[in-house]
Order: C-alpha cells, then structure tokens, then sequence
C-alpha cells in the first residue's frame, strides 16, 4: 500500500496536521455552560475546527458503532501479573499457551501488551517500541500471535505520558492509529493519564476516528476508569457517551488480587462487582462495562473466590481478559478459565448483562436473561459461613408454578426439572451458578 519511505512520511506529516486541526479545544469557564452536563442532550460550547460537527461526538448523527465486539471480548492482559516487565518473549510465550492449553479454541483470542512497550518517537514522530524489550519490532509479534490463530493487541494514552510515563498518543492520535493497522494491531487499550484538562469524550471520539480512518478492525477499549477522583477535571462517566465510540469502558479503578479492599488507587473484586452492577443496562453488543481484568491464579484470592470472580463477571456481561502467567497456570486456574458453560453464559448473544434481584445482608441471587428464553443464575454467599441461598422463580421472571430444568455449571451436570425455586449450600465467598431452561 505505502511503496516508498517518502510516501510514508508525506502521509504521516498531513496526518499530524489533521490531529491537530480537528480536536475541538473545550472553553473552560468557572460555570458550566448549560447542555454541558454529563448526559444533556444540548450542545456543547465548543470552539470548531473546519467541518467540525457542532454536536456532542456521542450525540452526532452521523456517528455509527464500529460494528465490533458483538460479544464480550476474551483475551489476555499483560498488566496484572507482568507490569512494566513485559517483553517479546514473554509475550510469545503467552501466544503459544493460549494455543496449546485450549483457551483458543474456548474463545480466547486477544493478546494484548499493556504499558512500556514504548521507546521513543523517530525523527517525523513515528512511535517505536523499546529495542531491548522488542528488538524485533512490534509488527514481527503481531505477526507471531496472528500464526497462532490469536489476534494481538497493544496500549497507549490519551495523554502526553501513559500511566507508566511512556510516550502517550496525544497529538499524534492519527499517526499512531496508522502504525497500529500497519502492525497488524486487532485491539487498542486506551488510558487516561497525565490529560491534564483535556474533555475524555472528545479525546476518545478523536482517537476512534483516527482508528476507523485506518480501515482496519481495531476494538477500542476506553481506560478513562469510570472515576471522580479529586484531582481529575473531567468527572464524566463513559457509559453514558461510549456506546458509539468505543467497545468497552472501563467502570471503576483499576482490580488488584483481593476479595475486598482498596490498595492506592486499585480495588479489591467485590468493591468493583458492586460498583458495575447497577449499570447493567448501558451493555449491549458491541458495547461493554468493562470492570477490569481477572485475577484468576495470581495467588492474591482462593480458588472459591476465583470461581466467584469468574462467574460474577459472565453474569455481567464482562470481557474475560485474564491477567496471569498462563504458561506457568496450575490445573485449578485452567479449569476455572476454560469452563465453557461458564463462558457460553458470558457470550450470550443477547447481550443483557445479568445483575442483582435478590439480597438477604450477605446473601444474594444474581440474575441473566438468555438468548434462548431462559436464565443463568448465580447464588452468591459474602458471609464468612456457608449459607443456604434460594432463588425463587418470581424473582427470575417465571411463574411460580412453572417447572425448570436445572444445569449446574461448575459440576458441569443435569440437576432435573424444579418447580417454583432452587435452593443450595454455598461455601462463604462462594458462589452456586446454574442455568435454567425449558
């Protein structure tokens, strides 16, 4: 497509030069101007680039999904377990694992390197990756994980620095969207650090357009956390502006391996589930709260909370993104990632995420319509003791008098038919997941 390095770099200088021109700068006064509110319909105070729409980017008409992601995304995640010690190696090793230990073929397909890949840019601003982690480049890996039937994803920033004080993609939106399609890149996991005053909305929609300029089928994850913190000017919440701009948003800080808790600015498993679960209703194919990745075999949970987080995040509707050594995963961790009913629960072509419909203090059933008329079910045990929990049908949406018929989906058997409620033993920080149906 690109047949000289002249060519490469004219296109590269003009587009700089369209980043540039089309990001909107927001006014920024003490008061918000009205309509500007997260939510309003209205317009916002904007000073327009040439041929800039004058509405909201969520709010455009001419906007349109990029049609990706109809179910929840699976994959892997370099972050959780690795951190800034990632490198081609490793990231190889987790390919020819994803491969060889059957989470492919159970649906996992994304590979995705997380922060401090980067080096620095050359001369005409072009990102290049760090030459002692990735010496031989990053198209070479994306070439390496797209052998293994897998795709390969990468990360970078919204801001001047990522997370990790890389070099973030503002002010280069669209020519680094053109080195990703020129890698091979499938996925695109994007941050919000160091944005100083910058709008998220208009950040993310900028670098959507610039993803969808390339031509490639890139998914967008938003990373902008779903968060008021103190120090961040811009409180808006992407569930409510992210449906036609990327595929996933992030709904809260960032996970660290604990039941509960908070450790800096991360959060234990529950206080996440609990802060995604009421907005069960912004999900939707192509379209998903993202609660962060799974901590499943990084040691930090038992394995009874493992199969709590595992079943918690298909009730919701979740991507799987695992985030541990999955070359080095025991037996236990590899039956909780490759349960497939598990995960036919998760890629319900629906797409209604599950949420909470029952609550007696520390006991709850938990509650997801399926594609094929009937429900998965989890019965969800907080307490430090084992409880009996019982879903009744009224709570579900079934008449009392109808009869079920009940699969357990960790003893992976046929329970028979049950008429007006089910009711089991859950081990505490346990859960109890059934699927009901005709």
């Amino acid at each position: 497509m690109f047949k000289s390095k002249a060519g490469q770099r004219w296109q590269t200088w003009m587009l700089m030069l369209l980043s540039l021109l089309l990001a909107p700068t927001m006014r920024v006064s003490a008061q918000t101007p009205p309509g500007n509110d997260p939510g309003s319909q209205k317009l916002f105070n904007m000073e327009m680039g040439p041929n800039r729409s004058i509405f909201r980017p969520s709010h455009d008409p001419a906007r349109t999904a990029n049609g990706l992601a109809k179910t929840p995304p699976m994959g892997w995640n370099s972050w959780n377990k690795f951190g800034c010690n990632i490198d081609e190696k490793t990231v190889r090793a987790v390919a020819d694992a994803m491969a060889a230990s059957g989470m492919r073929d159970a649906g996992y397909q994304y590979v995705v390197i997380d922060d401090c890949w980067q080096g620095k840019r050359d001369a005409d601003g072009n990102i290049l990756p760090d030459p002692a982690k990735f010496p031989s480049g990053i198209k070479a890996l994306a070439d390496y994980v797209h052998s293994k039937g897998l795709k390969f994803g990468i990360y970078s920033d919204a801001g001047s620095m990522t997370c990790g004080r890389r070099l973030g993609s503002q002010g280069h939106e669209y020519q680094d969207a053109l080195a990703y399609a020129r890698w091979g890149v499938d996925y695109l996991k994007y941050d919000w650090c160091y944005t100083g005053t910058r709008n998220s909305e208009e950040a993310y929609a900028l670098m959507a357009d610039a993803l969808r300029s390339t031509g490639r089928d890139i998914v967008f994850s938003i990373c902008d956390w779903g968060v008021s913190r103190p120090t961040m000017v811009d409180k808006s919440m992407p569930w409510e502006w992210g449906e036609k701009i990327g595929n996933l948003w992030r709904t809260t800080e960032d996970i660290y391996d604990a039941w509960a808790g908070r450790k800096g600015t991360s959060l234990g498993m529950v206080n996440i589930l609990d802060l995604t679960e009421p907005l069960y209703a912004y999900a939707g194919p192509g379209h998903w709260n993202d609660p962060d990745m799974l901590e499943i075999g990084n040691g930090g949970m038992s394995d009874v909370e493992y199969h709590a987080q595992f079943s918690l995040w298909a009730m919701i509707a979740a991507p799987l993104i695992a985030g541990n050594d999955i070359s080095q995963m025991s037996d236990a961790t590899r039956a909780i990632l490759l349960n497939r009913d598990v995960i036919a629960v998760d890629q319900d072509s629906l797409g209604h995420a599950g949420h909470r419909v029952r609550k007696d203090g520390d006991l709850e059933v938990w509650s997801r319509p399926l594609a094929d008329g009937g429900r998965a079910v989890v019965l969800f045990n907080r307490s430090e003791r084992p409880a009996d929990i019982t879903a009744n049908w009224t709570d579900l949406g079934f008449p009392a008098n109808v009869a079920l018929k009940v699969r357990d989906l960790w003893a992976h058997k046929s329970l028979g038919s049950v008429t007006g409620h089910f009711t089991a033993k859950v081990a505490p920080h346990g859960v109890v997941m059934i699927r009901l149906g005709q």
